[in-house]
């Protein structure tokens, strides 16, 4: 019986590899690109991050195929569009210099409307509704999941056996096992639990065989008796008993704390997601309890979602239009939609929720009314206008002005941060061509940023490596880049890289805390023979600094730390220090030079 259990796994992987051929190439790709990042020092995220798009993108061809077409011709024409589509997102994001926020949102936000229409295409004019497919789905992601982190764990302890018993085993190896277990197999292993839906392909089916694929699907979009437990008589009254207190503190704080409560955002928004998918994975429950969930808690989503978006309408004219802001408020008028929709309409027409949410998915990241354009343009609007009212703009020049307002301050460096944050300052047009936002705001608006926060003095410094700057390593073993960082609350211990010599191997680790990031070398025996306090550059640089600078030369960004047994250099790349009241941030990247004597 285990045996049988075991061949039909496997029968159905191969089957999966046979089925999504493009999926499992771009997949292969991807853990072939990540093996290569995990050994190296350079960044391949923007290869990994193309060939996941291209991997979702032909298990979408796919389904698409298999509810609508049949034959080779169709078959190949999807996944050569799949292809294509992959090929134009590799041309965009290659030429940027890094991945930013903005292309690293609308990326997650297409990869999400994929995968929403993954589920909801089978169920299209189909005997199989969104609910099974839903349902289908959610099963395997957590069976897939939970088999790949067996699997993981199992590797783990042999390979930690062969290490204490045998011999050593590199301390890479345990990423390159997550490499090809998380991004290979749980992702096949999930495809190989999605049955070949109702499509084109049936019409020429004996009635034996549409009965045996009902019964396949029936079985495998079924809910086990452990789910329909958890979410029936667990989930459900949780979510009653927090829609409860939800309700009470809505009543009570109407008039005042409800409309300024920042905290309540999220948790609405958590609270709509969960109430959302309760109700889809109920939707075919027969229990009293899921049965008075579908008749009661649409209704009651809608007017909280309600008062949450209203809510989150009125902050604009607080901070203005972001990207964050915009989501949330297109969140909330498709729960609200949602609510509606599962108020009036029956079960088996939930995928109509699907539709809309992949319809506002893709709104939200296409231009002309997209969240990055749209925040852009009113983020861009706030700060003419606030220029204007201080008759700091002239001809399209911005003239300094340092007697403005505490408050027009303070909305200045809030749109700037932003702008800055989002790489967008290039792109207004009344912002000087070449500007740093901590070199030049000062020369450019009259003012410092840090005498926005009414009388308090925070300091900002943000220094460079010059460009033609070329690091001499004669006479070293080893180089390489770190990231360091003292932050509070922030505790890490991080294995940098290895050092091997003849005989002898050595590591490299980082050892950050709320007061200090120390590099350390370690030997065989995992006995330190030197190490560099980070805090040492910080100090330097916070002390010798009133003022921020842009670039610094070579020779002040470079450090040394000798004994009898190692040297260590360490070479600043670019540093950030922001010096507040009641708080400090210190990060910085840096280039590490070894040399063991």
């Amino acid at each position: 019986m285990k045996t049988t259990k075991l061949k039909n796994a496997l029968k159905g992987v191969t089957g999966a590899i046979n089925r999504f051929p493009l999926t499992t190439l771009f997949l292969l790709g991807a853990v072939i690109v990540n093996a290569i990042d995990i050994h190296g020092n350079d960044d391949y995220s923007k290869y990994l991050l193309i060939l996941i798009v291209g991997a979702i993108l032909g298990a979408v061809a796919q389904v698409i195929f298999e509810r609508f077409y049949q034959g080779n011709l169709p078959r190949l024409v999807l996944n050569g569009g799949a292809a294509l589509l992959t090929a134009g997102y590799y041309l965009i994001i290659m030429p940027l210099p890094e991945l930013s926020i903005e292309i690293s949102i609308r990326t997650v936000v297409a990869l999400f409307a994929l995968l929403i229409a993954f589920i909801w295409i089978p169920s299209i004019k189909s005997k199989a509704s969104f609910n099974e497919s839903f349902m289908v789905a959610f099963k395997a992601f957590f069976i897939s999941l939970f088999f790949a982190g067996i699997i993981f764990a199992g590797t783990s302890i042999i390979m930690a056996a062969t290490n204490e018993l045998l011999f050593e085993v590199d301390g890479e190896a345990y990423s390159h096992a997550a490499n090809i277990i998380f991004i290979l197999f749980a992702p096949i292993y999930f495809l190989s639990l999605i049955p070949v839906y109702y499509g084109k392909s049936d019409e020429n089916e004996p009635e034996e065989g549409m009965e045996s694929k009902e019964d396949k699907i029936n079985k495998m979009a079924n809910c086990p008796k452990y789910l329909e437990i958890l979410i029936s008589y667990i989930i459900i009254p949780l979510t009653a008993v927090f829609t409860l207190i939800l309700g009470v503190y809505i009543v009570t704080n109407i008039g005042s704390e409800f409309w300024t409560d920042n905290l309540l955002e999220p948790m609405i928004i958590s609270y709509s997601i969960t109430v959302i998918l309760v109700y889809i994975l109920a939707s075919r429950l027969e229990n009293r309890f899921a049965q008075l969930f579908r008749k009661i808690f649409p209704k009651v989503l809608v007017p909280i979602v309600i008062f949450q978006t209203v809510a989150s309408i009125m902050k604009i004219g607080d901070t203005g239009m972001t990207y964050t802001r915009y989501f949330v408020i297109v969140y909330g008028i498709f729960a609200i939609a949602s609510g509606i929709l599962f108020s009036i309409l029956p079960v088996r027409k939930n995928g109509i929720v699907a539709a809309i949410l992949i319809v506002i998915s893709i709104i939200s990241i296409v231009p002309p009314v997209d969240a990055f354009t749209v925040s852009r343009n009113n983020q861009t609007g706030i700060l003419r206008e606030t220029l204007i009212k201080n008759n700091m703009l002239d001809n399209n020049q911005i003239k300094p002005n340092p007697d403005i307002s505490a408050g027009d301050r303070k909305k200045i460096v809030g749109v700037m941060e932003y702008l800055r944050m989002m790489d967008y300052t290039q792109k207004v047009p009344f912002i000087p061509s070449g500007f740093n936002y901590y070199s030049d705001f000062e020369k450019v608006f009259g003012f410092n940023m840090s005498e926005s926060q009414g009388g308090e003095v925070n300091k900002y410094i943000y220094l460079r490596l010059e460009e033609k700057a070329t690091l001499d390593i004669a006479g070293y073993e080893a180089m390489t880049e770190a990231a360091v960082s003292i932050v509070k609350n922030n505790e890490e211990e991080v294995v940098i890289g290895t050092i091997n010599k003849p005989g002898r191997s050595f590591t490299l680790k980082k050892t950050a805390t709320s007061e200090d990031c120390i590099i350390s070398l370690l030997d065989e025996d995992n006995s330190e023979i030197l190490n560099f306090s980070t805090r040492e550059i910080f100090n330097k640089f916070k002390e010798n600094n009133d003022n921020v600078k842009e670039t610094i030369t070579l020779e002040k960004a470079t450090f040394t730390e000798e004994n009898e047994n190692a040297v260590m250099t360490v070479v600043v790349k670019n540093l950030n220090i922001e010096i507040y009241p009641d708080s400090s941030y210190y990060v910085a990247d840096v280039f590490i030079l070894v040399k063991i004597k």
